[in-house]
């Protein structure tokens, strides 16, 4: 009898039919848990070697960063004195530039996908609009880069041209503004934050999207039984069930745009540079000078990843920069944890305050 042979084996009881058995069955079994346990093993070598190659990298980071990384670096300003060169314009440049990338897409792109998902009807020009934003999400940020530079720095450079032929404007009658101290820059922070809201929009609508279809349909069809309207239901049943979700998204977005350089490189971001958006190089300052604070939006800058590249292309024949380089990448890696540890604290504590 050959291996597919089939064996009736008759059962107990005087109604019931045998039953088959493939003798070949077993080997058949054998192979599949052998290519089971080769792909699980496949798997398991390439997380650890994944892993071997990130502590490789991190060791290598941190051992050339050990004559140069001490509290001065994060106090002095960029120099081409590789001793002195310092941080503190890139991480202000940095915090103005995500302060206003947060605003500008946190609301943009919580509304799209609450109107793409809660309010507008499932038609072709809807389908259609989820799935240019999924392509946007994968666009390369050079591209926006270039799209930035087009739009929102020749918009800049028009708006240069007309405050410089006027001297004041009053606000609604209550405000007197003078432009004539309210310099304004081509390559300004909110051309920047312009370009990074492009960036990061399609993102943050996705993992809106994503957080709001997580939301049990049994939630809306109970709220409008009650009598809610539509909006009732959305923004006291869905947005707060939603949130954990929405805030995750949001804060990873938001670091992503920390380590962006191919944008900002293209919008001329400066370089070397010790000049710090509004002249605000403290926490106090941010209260103490209020009218510094108006400037800062509209000031030349410079931003972390932009330092790196700088610092990493830079001739030294002793290697000087590349301790500088590396020093500020561990201090970019610190700002980046501490934003996703941000981010797993608030899922965390807005879940439990989920009661489905």
């Amino acid at each position: 009898m050959s291996s597919t042979d089939a064996v009736s084996v008759p059962s107990s009881g005087a109604t019931s039919s045998p039953v088959s058995f493939i003798s070949g069955a077993d080997s058949s079994i054998r192979r599949r848990l052998f290519l089971s346990r080769v792909f699980s093993g496949l798997c398991r070598f390439v997380t650890y070697a994944t892993l071997a190659v990130l502590v490789v990298l991190l060791t290598a980071i941190i051992w050339s960063s050990l004559g140069r990384l001490s509290p001065d670096f994060l106090y002095n300003t960029n120099s081409s004195n590789p001793t002195k060169a310092g941080m503190l314009a890139g991480l202000w440049g940095s915090f103005w530039l995500i302060l206003f990338t947060a605003i500008l897409s946190i609301p943009v792109g919580v509304g799209s996908a609450v109107y793409l998902e809660e309010i507008a009807k499932d038609n072709f020009f809807v389908r259609v609009i989820k799935t240019n934003l999924a392509n946007l999400a994968g666009v390369p940020s050079i591209v926006y880069g270039i799209l930035g530079y087009t739009v929102f720095r020749s918009a800049a450079a028009v708006l240069k041209v007309w405050f410089d032929g006027h001297h004041a404007f009053n606000i609604m009658g209550l405000f007197r503004i003078r432009l004539n101290k309210l310099p304004i820059y081509e390559d300004n922070v909110l051309v920047g934050a312009l370009t990074l809201t492009l960036v990061v929009l399609p993102t943050v609508i996705a993992a809106a999207q994503e957080a709001l279809r997580s939301v049990p349909s049994s939630i809306r069809i109970a709220s409008l039984a009650l009598g809610a309207t539509r909006w009732q239901t959305i923004w006291r049943q869905v947005i707060p069930a939603a949130l954990p979700g929405i805030s995750t998204g949001v804060i990873l977005s938001t670091s992503r745009a920390i380590g962006e350089a191919a944008p900002l490189i293209m919008l001329g971001a400066l370089t070397i540079t010790s000049m710090v958006p509004g002249n605000i190089d403290s926490p106090i300052e941010l209260i103490t000078k209020p009218s510094q604070v108006l400037q800062a939006p509209l000031d030349q800058f410079t931003a972390m990843p932009i330092e790196i590249y700088d610092w990493s292309k830079r001739p030294d024949p002793q290697d000087r920069f590349t301790a500088v380089a590396a020093s500020g990448i561990i201090v970019l890696m610190a700002v980046l944890l501490s934003i996703n540890a941000v981010a797993m604290v608030v899922r965390h504590y807005a879940s439990r305050r989920l009661k489905w």
